[in-house]
This record gives structure tokens, sequence and C-alpha cells, in this order.
């Protein structure tokens, strides 16, 4: 997310503290350079090595120790299990699957019939096999076809089955899939006269749901009426296998439940140490959360595709055993049969002894399985402590173990892009296979999307920058994709076609970004047209008369953005993403000595400012408006955009922030709408991507302690509830995931709060391509000390601080060689005396500057052109020891 610093009014404090994404990068120049002053141990301590207060930062390290990896826990067992422990221990035994074959389900007298309310019109299937969806279908004795309702989330739905002459019933059973089963249904029968309710079942979760009469019924009719089902990824249908003219009992299937203590990806494998004959089958489902893990994993790429395993991954068990890894999407029998999804996201697995009917005879539902292990190929990126290059410690051990949840939630977004494993909906490219990239998520869409990188790239530069070519590959392999017009795709989905409005703005900020920390001219060089064409020739093509972007204009009006929002006409999200996106476009501009291309841009972003200030800030809530037309409504995006871009002068900034704290504060987080006037429910929505802005532009507002607060909120709401430790795509009302079982638990648009710790808390960043000039700004708030390590190409930048209260502070920075530097230290308030000693020698003497450039602005001393080597910064309050 764009970042730029707009907390003072002078153009020589825009020059200092404007940097990093959000913002050219403009330092200090002509007031000398600041040489670090040689000291003794005793006058200046060891800067900060990642320990302090019995706190180590490779404590909080979530990544596992190799790329082997193994559940922690049995969490439990169903049905016929032995030693289910056994499984935690490689070499210690077995676990061993027991289920007795089937004894055959009563039948419907020949000549029965049945009819229902309605019949989804048959088509191809999941799999491309024709198939019909006929009330016949549930009482041909086939668990394979199944009746399915048309009216997807309406009732009731009805199901009457009339046999050809009365039938004693002791009861009925219902055999539905596990893509959804009616929850709420009555059975009534026929008296020869009316009908008569035989049983009433509520809230069933059951596959398989014995309904028993209070006495057996002779009757020739039954009638199932259901007013109740599932809410499921195929939709809300009642969908009936089968139905039973008995009580029939379900055997049930024994199964293992396993936990791997967070939320991992890569090639799951399980090793069988032997089978009965047969080939018994086993399903294995997957789930980030325990709430979304039923007998099918809470998400396949198979459900985007076909559907073919509905919903598991299965494998049928040779009696000599076998080593099966899900390595690979597709059958594994006969072309059609026993299916697997490949890669997975997750941490838990469902291991049961069990069989599709479609399986048939290539693996069957019961006989005895022996599992000997189950691993994970964790193919992520391995962030152990000797991988960092960054890190970050503070004397809050909640934002230590956010941070580290962030760097891990973005590892296992790190990976190769695959065929097998990305979003199947026509994302796989020739131009990225292979590569090393930035996913959205660990399970799904597995696909780079580059509004992601304006977080995901972030995060990565300041952990491990070894793996910066991920964010490279993408960005130039967008670039190499863009149209004619212009215009440049979010993604390879939908092959580079996929309609977004705001994310080749995001295009042009990441890659500003990728240069501050990488310097990579090489590709600045090589881009450089492509941003041209896309700021002076797309968007250009949807700016209206006031000067505004304006989307419905050039057929834009089917366009999306980063949540698909059905906004439209003047919105201050994109029109705020615009400045940014000129700002930086300038900063790069320049860098390459195109001065006339970057005064350009320049004056185009101070156009878009004040056309936004006259057409978008509603002064009756003190707040900018989401849209220019249609109901009013204020976004957290749009606002705190104006913001960190600098649209926003500092008074109305305070007023935009105040307006976001009355109105979108959540246990869970801020929403991202005040209002629910663009969907049900949206101001109860929280996305950590369009917070992370706003935590910025709080830090860089003066109201560290409100972003604090904020993180702790959103963060501390993600870490203390499943999965944990990891980065939720979007939180729903009550703090639930928003999109159910879809939601992406471990997202990489998330990981907001490491940048926002380090860069604006700790207070370091770039300010020139390549880490050549640097700020260090803290923003302290309450938090009693910080420290960290920020990766440069020049090697690394180390900032320690102590914020004791009552005004002191101190604060020590080892920059590296062939960079400068500006920091900004905290002051008391005005009208406190204080003086400030760098490196031992009086910088400010309690009334104006000892030492060349240093100056007073906005309650902070601004300390320019430092070089490399070590620097200490004290503040002393008068009176203060």
């Amino acid at each position: 997310m764009s970042v730029s610093e707009n907390a003072g009014t002078g153009p020589e404090r825009r020059a200092v503290l404007k940097a990093g994404i959000g913002g050219a990068a403009l330092a200090v120049t002509g007031l000398g350079t600041v040489a670090a002053r040689p000291a003794s141990a005793a006058e200046l301590p060891p800067l900060a090595a990642g320990r302090r207060d019995g706190k180590d930062w490779r404590s909080y390290v979530r990544a596992p120790a190799g790329r082997t990896v193994r559940p922690v826990r049995v969490v439990s067992s169903t049905g016929d299990v032995t030693d289910a422990d056994a499984l935690l221990k490689p070499g210690g035994g077995v676990t061993v699957l027991t289920r007795p074959a089937p004894v055959a389900p009563p039948a419907w007298p020949q000549g029965t019939t049945a009819a229902a309310s309605s019949t989804h019109a048959p088509n191809s299937g999941d799999d491309g096999t024709p198939r019909t969806y006929d009330a016949s279908n549930a009482i041909d004795g086939d668990p394979g076809t199944f009746w399915n309702d048309d009216t997807i989330g309406v009732y009731p739905d009805t199901l009457t089955i009339t046999a050809p002459q009365a039938i004693s019933l002791p009861g009925v059973t219902l055999l539905s899939g596990s893509d959804g089963v009616p929850t709420d249904f009555t059975v009534d029968t026929w008296d020869g006269t009316a009908w008569r309710t035989a049983a009433t079942v509520t809230g069933n979760s059951d596959v398989q749901r014995p309904v028993p009469f209070a006495s057996p019924v002779s009757t020739t009719r039954v009638r199932i009426t259901v007013t109740g089902d599932q809410q499921t990824s195929a939709g809300e249908f009642t969908r009936v296998n089968e139905v039973y003219p008995g009580v029939v009992d379900p055997v049930a299937a024994p199964g293992v439940l396993v936990d791997f203590g967070q939320v991992v990806v890569g090639f799951p494998t399980v090793r069988f140490a032997w089978a009965s004959s047969g080939n018994p089958g086993v399903r294995l489902a997957f789930s980030e959360t325990l709430e979304y893990l039923t007998d099918r994993s809470d998400f396949t790429r198979s459900d985007q595709s076909g559907g073919q395993g509905q919903g598991t991954d299965q494998f049928a068990v040779p009696s000599a055993g076998a080593t099966w890894t899900d390595d690979r999407r597709g059958y594994r029998s006969g072309g059609n049969q026993v299916y697997a999804d490949g890669l997975h996201g997750f941490r838990y697995l469902r291991i049961t002894l069990d069989a599709l009917a479609a399986d048939a005879p290539a693996a069957r539902a019961w006989g005895k399985v022996a599992v000997d292990t189950v691993s994970l190929d964790f193919t992520g990126y391995l962030g152990t402590p000797d991988t960092f290059a960054g890190w970050f410690l503070s004397s809050d051990d909640d934002l230590n173990r956010y941070w580290y949840g962030a760097a891990y939630t973005n590892e296992l977004v790190t990976d190769t892009f695959r065929t097998d494993d990305v979003d199947p909906r026509g994302a796989d490219s020739p131009t990225l296979d292979g590569k090393l990239v930035l996913h959205d998520g660990a399970k799904r869409d597995r696909d780079p999307y580059v509004g992601d990188l304006a977080v995901s790239a972030r995060t990565l530069y300041l952990t491990h920058p070894d793996a910066s070519a991920a964010a490279r590959d993408v960005l130039a392999d967008l670039a190499d994709h863009q149209r004619d017009d212009g215009w440049i795709p979010p993604a390879s989905i939908n092959g580079y076609t996929l309609p977004l409005f705001d994310y080749p703005l995001w295009w042009v900020t990441c890659s500003w970004d990728y240069l501050l920390h990488t310097g990579d001219h090489d590709y600045a060089t090589r881009y450089y047209p492509a941003l041209g064409k896309l700021l002076d020739s797309w968007y250009p093509s949807v700016t209206d008369g006031d000067g505004l972007l304006n989307k419905g204009l050039n057929g834009t009006s089917g366009y999306g953005d980063y949540a698909f929002l059905p906004r439209s006409g003047q919105i201050t999200y994109y029109n705020a993403n615009y400045v940014q996106a000129l700002n930086d476009a300038a900063a790069l501009a320049g860098w390459l000595g195109h001065t006339a291309d970057a005064d350009r841009w320049t004056a185009r972003a101070r156009s878009v400012t004040d056309a936004v200030n006259a057409h978008l800030w509603d002064a009756s809530a003190g707040a900018y408006l989401d849209s220019a037309t249609g109901d009013v409504r204020h976004a957290q995006d749009g606002n705190s955009i104006a913001i960190t871009a600098g649209v926003a002068d500092p008074t109305r900034a305070a007023s935009a922030l105040a307006h976001l704290d009355a109105t979108t504060k959540l246990p869970y987080g801020n929403a991202f709408m005040d209002n629910d006037t663009i969907f049900a429910d949206a101001s109860k929505r929280v996305y950590a991507f369009t917070s992370y802005p706003e935590l910025v532009a709080r830090f860089r507002s003066g109201q560290a302690d409100s972003a604090v607060d904020q993180i702790k909120r959103t963060y501390g709401w993600m870490d203390a509830h499943d999965p944990g430790t990891t980065n939720w795509e979007g939180i729903g009302p009550d703090g639930t995931p928003y999109e159910q079982a879809y939601t992406s638990m471990a997202h990489g648009w998330s990981t907001g709060v490491l940048p926002a710790l380090t860069r604006d808390l700790l207070g370091a960043e770039p300010t020139a391509p390549g880490f050549t000039t640097w700020q260090v700004t803290p923003h302290p708030g309450t938090v009693a000390w910080a420290q960290g390590r920020l990766p440069t190409p020049h090697g690394p930048l180390t900032v320690s601080w102590d914020n004791p209260g009552s005004g002191a502070f101190t604060l020590d920075v080892d920059a590296p060689h062939g960079t400068t530097g500006t920091v900004a230290v905290p002051v008391p308030a005005a009208g406190q005396r204080f003086t400030v000693r760098l490196d031992g020698r009086t910088a400010w003497d309690g009334t104006r500057a000892a030492v060349r450039g240093a100056r007073l602005d906005d309650g902070r001393l601004l300390l320019p052109d430092l070089g490399p080597g070590r620097h200490t910064v004290t503040v002393h309050p008068a009176g203060h020891r």
C-alpha cells in the first residue's frame, strides 16, 4: 500500500520525510554529510543484536525447521481406529483403520415412482459426464446419482415417493452428498385420505440420516418436505442421493484428524504400511480451520475446475502398502477415477477409510488400512532464523508475535508458479511457469495479483530480500502483457484479461517500491515505456472533465477492483491511488533523468489532488466520500490513501481519521466502509489490505497509540482464532472468515502489520532507489523500546530506540557504507526546554541548532545527511537525566 508522509505543511518537511511507496524519494542534500564519530565502547554500548529484556527475535520465527513437516497432535478419531497416535511417531507403529463391508440397504418395491417440486436441468456435470437430477435418482439404489431441486435458497422443496402397494415403514433414511445436506425437513406419510407427519428433523448435518418413526406406518406414499439446506460453495440446493425405505444406521467411517500446528503449504504424503485385499479407499480432506473441515476439504482447485474429486483427495491402497504423495492434480486410476488435487494449504488433515461410489471398483469403502506416517513437503519459502535478513523486536510481545506471523504468512505464498497448483481459471502461463512468485494465498487463489504485491512484496523485501525475484517476476510479466491501449493486467487469471480498474495503479507503485529496495536499474529502464503508456494513454482515457478518474468512461463500467465492489463514477480510492502512482512515477522518471515526464506527472498529481478535495470531500462528515454520486458513504480505502498519498492536508487527515474512529471500529479491526449501502454487512467487514494504509496514516499523523490499538484488534483477533498465526484474507460479521470456507486464512495482502511496524513504529525506510538514502522517523507512542534491521543492497541498516517517557528519547542507527540518511526524533512538547545530542555532541542547545541543517519541525528534530556508520541521538528534557 502507499505510505507517503504528509504530517507537515512546508516543502522542506515534505522533501525530508516523503519516501517509500508513498512518495518521491527526495532526500535533503547540500548540507554536508555528518560522519559517524568514533566512540569507545563506554560511550556507545553495542547496537541491538536482536535480544533484550529476555526477548530474542529468533524465538518468534514460525517456519518449520525443514522441508519435511509432520503433524503435532491427533485432534480426534472416529470409528474403528487403533493407535491413532502412531501417526505422530515415525517408525513407532502403525495406525489401523477398519470398516466392515456394508449390508445391502432396503429397496423400494418394483414400480415405485418419485416426483419433486422442482428439478435442476440436466447438464454435463462437474466432470464432463452428462447427468440428470430427476427425483427418480433418489430411489434408484445408486448413491452416485441424486435429486437436485431447482430453487436455490428458496423453500420448501418436496420429494414425493409413491409405491405400487402399501408397505410397512419403521422409518426412512436420507442419504445425501457432503456438498450440502438437508438440515431441516419433515417426513409425512399418506393414510389414504390425508398426509400425517411421521417425523421432524432440525439441525441435521449428517450425510446419512436415519429417521425412525414413533411406530411403524403402513402407507403407499411418503413425502419429504425440506425447509433448510447447508450453504456450500456449490450452492444452497436440496440434494438427496437416496431415500431408503427403512432405518439404516450408518457404520461410522473410521478416520483420524491430525493437526499440523499452523497453516502449512505443499505436497502431502501418506505412507501406508499395508491394506486388506480389494483396494480399500482412503479419502483425505484438508482445511485451514476446524470449523470448515467435514469429510470435504474447505477448498480444492477441483471446486473451480470440474469438481472431479467431490471435495476430497482419494487413494486406493494396495495390499502391499504404498507411499501416496499429493504432488499432481488429476485422476490416478482408469482416467476418470480416484482423484487427487495436488498441492494444499491447510492446518488440519482428516484421513478416512472411505471411497466415492464413482470410484468402484478401483477403490471400495471398506476393509483395513494401516497408516505408517503422515507428512508434508513444504514448498513455500523456508524462513528459518538464519534466512532473515531483516528482523524486528520491541517491548510489546504482541507486536513481535504479529510481525513474525505476517512474515510466515508471506513465506507460505512465496512459491514457484506451477501449472498443477495455480488457480485453474485460466491462470496458468508459460511466461511464469517455473518462476518464483508471490501468490496471493496459500490455498487459493494461488495466482500473483499486483495489488497484493503492494503489501506482500514490501513484507518480502523487509524479511527475505534474497527472494525479491518473486516480486520482479510478477511485475515484469504483467508489463510484458500490457494491452495495446496501455492497460496492465492485474494477474495472469483468465489469460491476463480480468478487468480491474485500480490494479494498474498498484503496478506503478509496486514498481517504485521494488526499485527503492533493490535499485534494479535494468528493470526501471526496460519497463519505463510501459509506465508512460499506462499513465499517458489508458488513465487519461478514463479521466473526466473535472480531471478525475471516472469508472464507467471508455467502457469500464464492468471493471472491478480489489473487492469487486459495485462502484462507479468519481471514486476517492481510485483517485487518491492515482495521485500516489503519479508521484511515484515522477520519482522514477527523475531517477532515470526523464525530467519532463517527472514534471508533467507531478503537475497532474497536484491537479488531481485539487480535484479530489474540491469534489469528493464531505464537509458535513469531515471525511472523503466513497463516491461523488449515489448513496453517501465513506470508505477506509479512499480516506486512508488520501492521507498517505498527500491528498489530505493535516486538518483533513485528522478529521478523516476521527470519522473512521467513530464509525468503523470493531472488536476485530476497522471496517472498510462506514455503512451498508454498498452491500449488506459492509460495515462489519475488515480487510487487512485496506487497513494497512490506515495504520500508516495513523502513525504518520501523530496517532501511534491509535495505530497500535487497531493492530491489536485486527491482528490480535486473527492470532487468537483458528487457525492462529497467519493473516486472513478478510474478516466478516462477528469476526468470522468473511467468505466462510472459501476464505483464504493465509493471505499475503494482509501482512501489512510487518511493514507498518518496521517502517512506521520503528521508523526506518528507503528514500531513494537501492537504499542509497534512507530516513529513520520513529513513531513510538507509548511503546517503551524497539529495534530492528532492514536489509539493503549495501548491507544492513540497524535501528534501535528507547522511549522511557517524560520526553526523553534515545535513537541508535548503524548505516551501511554507500548510503546517507535523515533522522527525525520526537522531542518534548512546545514550551518544554530540551537539548539534543548527536554522537555525543550538542545538536540542539535548547533554542537553536548546533549542527548544520538541524531544525525543528512539527514536534521533531530533523538531522539530515548522516553518513554511514554508527550514530546515536539523545533527547534530554530539561531536568531529566
